[in-house]
């Protein structure tokens, strides 16, 4: 079961270096494309530093996660893979609810199924 926890931990982590990756430095090309629909093409100019910011707290929960799996005492690895995926939870559920659903489905989802896989195997 560690196994199949460290492997979705990895996967949620990689998912928001991805964001960052978005948000950060690909928020006029690939953001419009990701996004079309939901902010119109003439904000994502003026948002770009707010997006930087958004995607630099992305980058926070990763390397937070990553970290969680470099630690050799079992307990404090799992202690802080809790700590960063209930963030991750908590923001895919605060996205859902203040701009789209899909975020939960996208975010949270992903950190609630590695949550409890992290938990089964502790």
């Amino acid at each position: 079961m560690q196994i199949l926890a460290t492997i979705a931990i990895v996967l949620v982590a990689v998912e928001h270096l991805y964001i960052l990756y978005l948000e950060m430095f690909a928020w006029e090309t690939l953001g419009k494309k990701t996004f079309k629909g939901s902010l119109p093409d003439e904000l994502f100019k003026p948002t770009k530093t707010l997006a930087a910011n958004q995607g630099l707290y992305n980058g926070f929960l990763a390397a937070g996660l990553l970290w969680s799996l470099t630690v050799s005492e079992p307990e404090w690895s799992s202690k802080i893979a809790i700590f960063f995926l209930s963030c991750v939870i908590v923001a895919g559920a605060y996205g859902a609810f203040s701009a789209s659903k899909k975020i939960w489905f996208v975010q949270g989802l992903p950190a609630l199924i590695a949550l409890g896989l992290v938990l089964w195997s502790r």
